[in-house]
């Protein structure tokens, strides 16, 4: 199988992640901050990463910027955040990263991610020149990973409809937010039972705008509509 290289600052996460993957038949590699990821990635060339976005010392997009700059992003890398945003992923898809997944990560998109990442061939590294950034080979897709499928045991769960979303970042960025953003209303919409009043409060839009929103977006509000009140 693959030997997975796993950087999260999560005692918990790496834990998890390292169960799950080593019961599939993988080597995991562990490394709770880009220090210790640099070192691992020194001795060895892992056939897969899963990279943390938010750490205390260097955060997974430096460090992704890094490799990419020096020659060592030579695998897949799968980006992770549980404050993602689809600029988020647009920038990590940009300095190499093949995917980005959504905490809390459900088992089924985990698995699927790393069997996609393994499958794919690796990202062309390239050494920035001065002043330049790097421009390694630009993903596809994102991976949100809202709620849907069995959730990893110790993360934290939504409480939600279920919902697989792929997003195609290989189109321009306002087409690629105004998905993202359908579904993110369309997602509270179903939660709420078509609620506006709910939804608004819990997007922090006031109802009228909120309406207008959902009109641009194309969102069919009788489709979400369960008995709820606007």
């Amino acid at each position: 199988m693959a030997t997975i290289l796993v950087v999260d600052d999560e005692l918990g996460i790496r834990a998890l992640l390292s169960e799950i993957l080593t019961d599939e038949g993988h080597t995991v590699e562990l490394a709770e901050n880009a220090a210790q990821a640099r070192a691992i990635r020194e001795r060895m060339q892992p056939d897969l990463v899963l990279l943390d976005i938010w750490m205390a010392d260097v955060d997974g997009i430096t460090l992704l910027k890094e490799w990419g700059a020096t020659g060592r992003l030579t695998m897949p890398v799968i980006m992770m955040s549980g404050h993602g945003t689809i600029d988020t992923a647009v920038e990590a898809t940009k300095y190499g990263a093949m995917a980005f997944l959504e905490k809390p990560i459900t088992l089924q998109k985990l698995l699927k991610g790393v069997e996609q990442g393994l499958s794919r061939t690796p990202p062309r590294a390239s050494v920035a020149a001065p002043g330049h950034s790097p421009r390694p080979e630009p993903a596809l897709t994102m991976e949100s990973a809202m709620t849907g499928g069995p959730m990893l045991p110790a993360v934290p769960m939504l409480i939600g409809p279920q919902s697989e979303q792929i997003f195609d970042l290989d189109r321009p960025l306002r087409e690629a937010r105004d998905a993202f953003e359908k579904s993110y209303f369309e997602f509270h919409l179903s939660r709420e039972n078509g609620s506006m009043t709910r939804v608004a409060e819990k997007t922090g839009l006031e109802r009228t705008h909120l309406y207008r929103k959902l009109k641009q977006l194309g969102v069919d509000l009788s489709r979400n509509r369960r008995g709820g009140t606007f």
